[in-house]
């Protein structure tokens, strides 16, 4: 009995160990037929390694393979899902951050009924989402970062009991937001993310019944109306993200039930109303972004209560009132504060200077705001930007000798808040060992008058300077061409005058083998403003271009040709000056430049046809000027405006519609003359053609008559030509007789 009892259980071990292996090589079929859908690089799976110690897979204990994981491995080639169809025990599936290509078929979860991780972020993936629903045991969808698009049917999560992330980000998806996710389905959702698609019209009511929600991330997309109200009952939210929108309407009081927020972010959208002043219950809040919207009143003095608020940006809205009231002290862990555009009045808020962790202030167009940079501003040990730009400030000396002692300073801007004050002059600025870290300086707009201050040629790490639209006076100094970091020079409408220095050409950062610039960024976007339009600026000083700007100003003599060894700039304007003579060839060598502007100058002579070389020029103005000749053509220079070359009555071609008339008769005239010039030629052509006859002639007959040898040998000569051809023609004559006959 024993024994019969043993062998029925060996014969269902090997019946069942059968089974697992016949499963086993289902599975390693799959896996090797999905490898050999990527064209590169290979995995170096083995055939003769069981596929349990494959890279990237993992089995159980029973042997089949629960996770195929391939995250970053450069993969790239169709992605045909249904070559995973046998792994039906499959729970994790990550093969995100490769090139992988192709659709995921209508009924891609079907046969993974045990899948509860999918991570397919950053390929190349197309087409809409699949029609099949995720399986019940489904927790992390991740889809972003491809190329999907299509709606998002409120369907397909009627299974995905367990779901807790959905991410879609980053594609091309449209439609309504399927805010009806957790009416039936999904009540275990922390981690929405809809950002960066095409997702339109209302935020519709469902959001709120998503208990356990912690995330939500919509932003960058076009949707439109009020924040429905049942999101204030998703009391789980630690972050609001809607950039990017045109959503409107009032921050409704409501908002303090989301006592657990650290992050929210409306930046860019039509908002509207006060800040309601419940808001500092928000304690946990460490981020809030309403820039550029139209929030209206005062700061609350309960946003002093969110103590452990690092970044604040209210910038571009229409907010008031007097910037000493709040009391900014308490916001200890603050690093960021921007404020700029609004319509804050009073002085420079002094408690701002208590707020040691400070790394960027930007208060600038607050036009109303005014008073004096104060010594406390130095207990900010760790503020590297700081914009002041188009306030009320006076006493612009002692600023500059206050703020060249904070030693971390890379970005200041404190353009148009001076009036006409004199620049901070060498005497004021004595011992002078300051900004030794500034990166970017703006000075302009100010009225500043007086030359400028060789202070300047102490920073050494400065790599923009703007000192435009002041009443500087005097030449521009030969230091400004050895500040090794320097690439970016305005210096645009001010009463400068002399000549363009040989050292200037000769900044180390324009030229060839220049180091490279350091990697800074900028705390706070900058941006500037052109026609009412705000045109944001790189985030990064190295993404500027590099550009020297010297435009109306009274600067004389000619373009040094040292010009061409500034071979890396692509932004040159020297206009409305008083430069003359010619425009220099070597101007051919600055291959990247993408705009130059000499007009309203005095340069004459011809443009040079070595311009033609500049591959790169997307705007170019020499109007009213006193150039000549035809324009160079077959070349881009055709492609700009007429305005381009107006105001140079002497020069002609396109674009200009006058013909090169002169041009013409010159090159008639030319052809005249070259005529009259062969007509002369012609009898003394003949002439010494007779004498080379003549002496030809002679130096063969006279030779032969004055000398007898040479005389019987050339008779002889001929007599052996002609008994040649004699024979010659006989032979042939016999041999066609022969033939005829024959």
């Amino acid at each position: 009995m024993a024994h019969g009892f043993l062998l029925i259980f060996l014969f269902s071990f090997i019946i069942s160990t059968t089974n697992i292996h016949a499963s086993n090589q289902n599975e390693r079929i799959s896996l090797m037929a999905f490898a050999r859908t990527l064209s590169s690089p290979p995995i170096n799976w083995s055939s003769s390694v069981d596929c349990c110690l494959w890279n990237g897979i993992t089995c159980n204990q029973e042997g089949w393979v629960t996770h195929l994981l391939l995250p970053s491995k450069g993969l790239k080639g169709g992605m045909f899902v249904s070559s995973l169809a046998n792994l039906t025990h499959l729970t994790h599936l990550n093969l995100s951050h490769n090139s992988l290509y192709g659709t995921l078929e209508t009924k891609f979860f079907s046969p993974l009924n045990h899948l509860k991780i999918l991570d397919l972020s950053y390929n190349l993936l197309s087409g809409e989402i699949p029609f099949s629903l995720p399986p019940k045991n489904i927790q992390t969808i991740d889809l972003s970062s491809n190329h999907f698009h299509g709606a998002i049917p409120s369907s397909f999560f009627q299974q995905a009991w367990n779901m807790t992330s959905f991410n879609v980000s980053n594609n091309t998806f449209f439609g309504y937001i399927p805010s009806s996710i957790c009416f039936r389905s999904s009540p275990s959702i922390r981690v929405l993310d809809f950002s960066s698609n095409e997702f339109s019209g209302n935020i519709s009511h469902g959001l709120g019944r998503c208990s356990k929600l912690q995330i939500l991330r919509a932003g960058h997309n076009n949707l439109l109306g009020s924040l429905p109200e049942d999101i204030y009952n998703a009391t789980k939210l630690e972050e609001l993200a809607l950039p990017l929108n045109s959503l409107n309407g009032a921050i409704s009081e409501r908002i303090a039930n989301l006592a657990n927020l650290t992050i929210l972010d409306f930046y860019f959208n039509n908002l509207s109303g006060v800040i309601p002043i419940n808001f500092g219950k928000l304690s946990k809040l460490k981020f809030m972004n309403f820039n550029f919207n139209s929030l209206e009143g005062n700061l609350p003095s309960s946003l002093m209560n969110c103590t452990n608020l690092l970044e604040i940006h209210l910038g571009f809205n229409i907010l008031e009132g007097d910037l000493t009231t709040p009391n900014f002290s308490k916001l200890s862990h603050l690093s960021k504060l921007d404020l700029c555009g609004n319509n804050f009045t009073g002085i420079l808020p002094i408690s701002l200077y208590s707020c040691r962790s400070l790394k960027a202030i930007r208060l600038s167009h607050n036009h109303y705001l005014e008073g004096q940079i104060q010594p406390q501003i130095l207990s900010l040990e760790s503020l590297s930007f700081l914009s002041l730009v188009n306030l009320r400030l006076t006493n612009a000396s002692g600023a500059m000798k206050i703020l060249m002692r904070c030693k971390n300073l890379r970005t200041l801007l404190i353009g148009g808040s001076f009036n006409r004050e004199a620049m901070p002059a060498d005497d004021d600025m004595v011992n002078f060992h300051g900004f030794q870290n500034l990166r970017l300086l703006n000075l302009a707009r100010c009225g500043f008058t007086g030359q400028l201050p060789g202070w300047f040629s102490n920073l050494k790490n400065l790599e923009m300077l703007d000192l435009s639209d002041n009443q500087i006076t005097g030449s521009i100094p030969s230091w400004l061409g050895t500040l090794p970091k320097l690439l970016f020079l305005q210096m645009h409408s001010n009463q400068i005058s002399g000549e363009f220095p040989k050292q200037l050409c000769r900044l180390p950062m324009l030229m060839v083998n220049a180091s490279p610039v350091d990697n800074y960024e900028l705390e706070l976007p900058i941006f500037t403003l052109e026609k009412q339009y705000r045109k944001f600026l790189p985030h990064k000083l190295a993404y500027f271009p590099g550009t020297i700007d010297l435009s109306n100003n009274s600067v004389s003599g000619s373009i040094p040709t040292e010009i061409g060894q500034l071979q890396l700039i692509r932004g040159l304007n020297l206009s409305t000056n008083n430069f003359s003579g010619n425009i220099p060839d070597q101007i051919s060598d600055l291959g990247y430049l993408e705009t130059l502007d000499l007009s309203k100058n005095h340069l004459s002579g011809k443009i040079p046809s070595s311009m033609t070389s500049l591959n790169f020029l997307k705007e170019l103005d020499v109007s009213y000027n006193n150039l000549e000749g035809q324009i160079p053509t077959g070349t881009q220079l055709q492609s700009f405006n007429a305005s381009t070359f107006e105001g140079n009555l002497q020069l002609c071609g396109a674009p200009l519609p006058n013909k090169c008339r002169d041009v013409d008769a010159d090159n008639k005239s030319n052809i005249d003359q070259d005529a009259d010039n062969e007509r002369d030629e012609l009898p003394g052509i003949y002439i010494f053609a007779a004498l080379g006859f003549i002496v030809g002639f002679w130096g063969v007959c006279g030779s032969l008559v004055l000398n007898k040898t040479w005389r019987y040998a050339y008779f002889q000569f001929f007599d052996n030509v002609q008994d040649s051809l004699y024979v010659k023609m006989a032979v042939c004559m016999a041999r066609m007789k022969r033939r005829i006959r024959d």
